[in-house]
């Protein structure tokens, strides 16, 4: 028996449609995903920042260091990763007002534009770093440069594991498009 005014399992609010129903669980998806792709692309960002190892033996001349500022990319990859970061933080207020509001258009849009533009972001910054860590662990002779994983393997561990969580960040966000687009569709 149940008291009057509540919900069983499965049952939509009185005045609410199927659509709406749907839009609210669309929008608690968008807003998972974006928690999601915050951990990746600022987890990311910490990974390759604090990326550092030097080689226990020094010659004379030279003390052999790796650090993840010593090359453009690797500073790029993190300020783009923090810079995506930022914006998912920020959006989730947007996010949220989704849940509370499953109809709302004009903001649904707004998120799929910036969206779109941080999945750019974070796609360059993520492919310049993945062509430098293929680099690090493959050298390439015709150039003469030298394959370092075998030396900084601590090094190539982290960045390595940097690009995965950005490539993950990429794929929430191909996810979040997709299901913004979706949920603009069923207005």
């Amino acid at each position: 028996m149940k008291a009057s005014g509540a919900l069983e399992l499965g049952e939509a609010p009185k005045g609410s449609t199927p659509k709406s129903v749907a839009n609210r669980g669309i929008s608690i998806l968008d807003f998972i995903l974006r928690l999601i792709a915050i951990i990746g692309t600022l987890g990311s960002a910490i990974a390759m920042g604090t990326t550092d190892e030097t080689l226990p033996f020094v010659t004379q001349f030279n003390r052999f260091r790796a650090k993840y500022d010593d090359l453009p990319m690797f500073t790029f990859f993190v300020v783009a990763n923090s810079i995506v970061s930022a914006y998912l933080v920020l959006s989730l207020a947007l996010s949220i007002f989704h849940i509370l509001r499953s109809g709302a258009k004009g903001s649904r849009i707004i998120l799929i534009f910036f969206d779109t533009a941080m999945l750019v972001l974070l796609t360059a910054g993520a492919s310049a770093a993945a062509a430098i860590v293929y680099l690090a662990h493959k050298g390439n002779a015709k150039a003469n440069w030298f394959a370092i994983c075998q030396q900084f393997n601590s090094f190539c561990e982290r960045i390595s594991g940097a690009l995965i969580g950005s490539f993950g960040g990429i794929l929430v966000f191909v996810l979040l498009i997709l299901l913004s687009a979706v949920a603009l569709s069923r207005r």
